[in-house]
């Protein structure tokens, strides 16, 4: 195996039960609902069980918001309410954390028009004293997520909005979930998120529970590939315990000779990054087959040969972070030479370096000041974050010892001057050892003057004048005058100095030009320095705007056009084939189980070889259908190979026994969504989206990827059927009909097909063309957006082509809408389905689209769905199956 820059974390035997049970007990993680009142805290969110708490107790200041009542049904409930921060430049969350462990943190913000004034803010985010990212939310309905991994370097860990321009930095929620130790280990910096896909056709996206560390993977797939699953269990048990789910799906080369490729740009070009590859091996290999692959990076053979381990998860990892020349990456899985089977691969994860240069205050010193806030209940708003760093916010009444940044700053001065401070003086003050000026005048201070003061060996000056502290000073800290120290202690009428009053008591004249000069030195730097980072901030902002306008977003080879691969395989068995009559008796266990009736016969449930599950179409002597349209089907899919067409296995043609054996689609029929006779949740608007896109893509093919192009006559939600992953592929071809020759624009045909479905011109002429599906699947996509009958005589209009037509002309989408979907969709897209299924329907065939042009209408729709419940293209909705993988980057195919 090449290069050492590349480690293998393979199946680990014994796993820690306890770890486990911890990490689904939610142990360590921190939940905070931005804005939630105490009284609504602690809640459980009913679709991830996550429990929220309030994040009253971790952040001093802020406001509490709520999104605008329109944008509520798009987010889940974390997401509703919101702290804003009016006050002050910088305003920090204090968390406590287990120091040297890994977090994931998750900040996300959802405007929602919450203050009514339509202005998107951008503010600037800091991890402790370094700056971590700009969110920017202009243009962003649907919010943003902003996720890093990061090992804290204390017990507490500071997450800051600052203010950068005229609007109000704002929060939604903040997420902090502990990691497994020895995971995600870098050279050096954090990790920002890029990425985090498993690789499947099924539109949805995981997160906790199945992740148990609540890592949120996207379904992403290309044209070029295909699927492979298993419904067998996959350990998932190293280090990363990715989830089951995503590695029960693989992606494979179609072609298994071409490479499995990914490429992406970086933002800026001189990133560097880290992967995280994870295999399994889910295919049961025959004796003589092998699979074996090169992993590539940019044309370098960097790993391998490899070969999955059977049902076992391995993660293969950078070991040094990786660049790529001009930013542009080409990833790749090689077959070897000697591999019968093509390379195969689960998920990916990708993160680019963040380096966090500036070293957070020394730690005694935060403790000490930390406590002197509490103490004197000191709640000015500049008192957040790092007390020392960046230097332009140093806490207001503090200064800092200069350093560079691998030296943690100290504290060298505290003036609380006139700033109401009652009770004694705090003992814990004397563990600010590098303390030089301490100015506590002119407060309501009691009790005595403590002789820790006089072992502080750094202080050069201490002012208690002002107030009303009581007893002798210690003559210890008189001595001190002599070696140099300057002590104010006037104001204190009932205060002794040598049995005589303090108010007599004077430093040198040096000292105190000292204790005038300082502060004004300080004042005048401090200025200086907010010129100087406004200044730079300035260039940067302006630099990494430039850079936003001329860069590149991140791809994942091209976005698909429309138009899907014409040579995939059947899912099942290499070859179709044609079964005795025996063998599907056997195969069906005597007909055992019964999927489902229609006019052409019973469909059966089956196995082929023990292990793959198909239905078996039995044609009864009754059919309608006839041996005619059997014998079409199976000519037809013997010659046909699509994702989105369901694959024929085989058949059987033994006398009056005729069957049909297709690949098993085990969630039934969009029919039965929609009505719910299936059960289980209502499909959201999203996952209708993608059925149809998906469908449309098959029927795409048939028109435009077959020769002859093929007509199938006979479109209809019963006919589009679902698997596991809701997948959905068109079937029933018994009434396809193809183009003798590629001129012809129509075929005089006797008129077949459903009732409601059938295009109105086609039954007037009996000429068939493309466009008669079309009509047909216009149809579908009017079921899928009102979910009422196609034909109701109980209606005002009937038919449901006339009754939206009635509906639109009275212009509320409302009415037309499934009311199952409770508002839940984008408006937009909405809208544009529901013209694009009034344009399939026209009477007309020649102003009806065709159906690329559908293809690309409906994966627009769906890109703006996806925007809408993804927050900077990832936002939960209640409802979401599926979204984009742009989080707080972009990776294409993206909807954002």
């Amino acid at each position: 195996m090449k290069n050492p820059r590349w480690l293998l974390c393979g199946f680990i035997v014994t796993v820690a039960l306890m770890h486990l049970i911890q990490a689904q007990n939610q142990q360590g993680f921190i939940s905070l609902d931005c804005g939630l009142s105490p009284n609504g805290s602690p809640y459980t969110e009913p679709s991830t069980g996550l429990i929220f708490t309030s994040d009253v107790n971790s952040i001093q200041s802020g406001k509490t918001g709520r999104i605008q009542k329109e944008f509520e049904p798009n987010f889940m409930k974390p997401y509703l309410m919101l702290r804003y921060f009016p006050d002050g430049t910088r305003n920090c969350y204090n968390l406590n954390v287990t120091k040297g462990t890994s977090y994931l943190i998750k900040a996300t913000f959802v405007y929602g028009n919450y203050d009514g004034q339509n202005n998107y803010p951008s503010f600037d985010l800091y991890m402790g004293p370094n700056i971590w990212t700009t969110v920017d939310l202009s243009g962003r309905v649907n919010g943003t997520v902003e996720e890093i991994i990061h090992v804290p370097s204390s017990k507490t860990l500071d997450v800051c909005l600052v203010k950068t321009g005229t609007t109000t930095p704002m929060i939604s929620a903040l997420e902090l979930r502990p990691l497994r130790n020895g995971s995600y280990v870098t050279e050096s910096g954090s990790l920002k998120y890029f990425f985090r896909v498993y690789f499947s056709n099924s539109g949805r996206y995981i997160r906790y529970p199945d992740d148990i560390f609540d890592r949120k993977w996207y379904s992403y797939f290309q044209p070029e590939w295909t699927q492979i699953t298993t419904s067998q269990n996959v350990s998932n048990s190293n280090t990363y315990e990715p989830p089951v789910a995503a590695l029960a799906t693989a992606a494979t080369p179609t072609n298994a000779t071409a490479p499995l490729t990914i490429t992406w740009n970086l933002k800026p070009p001189t990133s560097n990054f880290y992967l995280y590859v994870h295999f399994a091996e889910i295919q049961n290999l025959s004796s003589n087959a092998s699979r074996a692959f090169n992993v590539l990076l940019n044309g370098e053979n960097t790993f391998g040969p490899y070969s999955p381990k059977r049902l076992e998860i391995e993660t293969l990892f950078d070991k040094k972070p990786e660049k790529c020349d001009g930013g542009k990456c080409v990833w790749q899985l090689a077959m070897t030479p000697n591999s019968t089977l093509p390379p195969l691969v689960s998920a990916i994860e990708a993160f680019t370096v963040i380096d966090f240069p500036l070293s957070e205050t020394d730690q005694d010193d935060v403790f000490a000041i930390k406590n002197i806030k509490d103490t004197y209940e000191v709640s000015r708003v500049s008192w957040q974050g790092d007390p020392c760093l960046p230097q332009q916010f140093t806490w207001d009444g503090l200064n800092c010892s200069d350093t560079d940044t691998f030296t943690s700053p100290r504290i060298t001065s505290l003036v609380l001057s006139s700033s109401g401070l009652t009770g004694s003086i705090a003992s814990t003050i004397q563990n600010l050892t590098e303390l030089r000026i301490l100015d506590l005048s002119n407060n309501n201070l009691t009790g005595g003057v403590p002789e820790f003061l006089a072992g502080m060996k750094s202080l050069t000056l201490i002012n208690l004048s002002g107030n009303n502290l009581t007893g002798s000073v210690p003559q210890a800290l008189l001595d001190k005058r002599g070696e140099g120290l300057e002590l104010k202690l006037n104001g204190n009428p009932k205060l002794l100095c040598q049995s005589v009053s303090c108010d007599n008591l004077g430093g040198t004249g040096k000292h105190r030009k000292k204790s005038v000069v300082v502060p004004v030195v300080a004042s005048v730097a401090s200025v200086l320095a907010v010129l100087v980072a406004g200044l730079a901030l300035f260039f940067v902002f302006k630099k990494k705007k430039q850079a936003n306008a001329n860069g590149r977003v991140l791809s994942v080879n091209a976005q698909p056009d429309g138009r899907s691969p014409q040579s995939s395989q059947p899912s099942i068995v290499p070859r179709n084939r044609r079964f005795s009559y025996p063998e599907v008796q056997a195969m069906t266990n005597n007909f055992q189980r019964i999927l489902g009736k229609g006019g052409f016969g019973v469909v059966y449930h089956g196995y082929v070889n023990g292990t793959e599950q198909v239905a078996v179409k039995m044609l009864s002597e009754s059919s309608a259908q006839g041996y005619k349209q059997f014998k079409a089907e199976v000519e037809l899919l013997l010659r046909v190979h699509h994702k989105n067409l369901v694959s024929l296995v085989g058949y059987c043609d033994e006398g009056d026994n005729l069957a049909l054996v297709y690949e098993y689609m085990a969630n039934g029929d969009l029919k039965e969504h929609l009505s719910g006779k299936r059960g289980g949740s209502v499909l959201n608007w999203g996952t209708r989206l993608k059925i149809v896109a998906e469908a449309a893509q098959g029927l795409e093919y048939l028109h435009n990827g077959c020769k002859p192009p093929m007509v199938h006559r006979d479109v209809k939600t019963t006919n589009i059927l679902l698997n596991e992953h809701l997948q959905s592929k068109l079937a029933d071809f018994g009434l396809s009909r193809s183009f003798p020759t590629e001129g012809e624009t129509h075929v005089s045909t006797v008129v077949a097909g459903t009732p409601g479905y059938l295009d109105p011109e086609y039954y007037r002429t009996n000429w068939l063309t493309e466009k008669s599906d079309v009509y047909s699947f216009g149809i579908v996509l009017l079921e899928i957006i009102t979910n009422r009958p196609v034909i109701d005589q109980t209606r005002e209009k009937p038919h449901i082509t006339e009754w939206v037509g009635l509906m639109l002309t009275r212009g509320d989408i409302g009415n037309i809408m499934d009311p199952k979907l409770y508002g839940d969709y984008d408006r937009n897209s909405v809208w544009k389905v529901v013209e694009l299924g009034m344009s399939c329907v026209n009477p007309s065939s020649s102003r009806r689209p065709n159906m690329s042009q559908v293809v690309i209408e409906l994966n627009e729709c769906l890109a703006s769905e996806k925007s809408r419940v993804g927050t900077s293209g990832e936002m939960d909705s209640k409802s979401s199956i599926e979204v984009s993988m742009t989080y707080a980057t972009e990776l294409s195919p993206k909807a954002r």
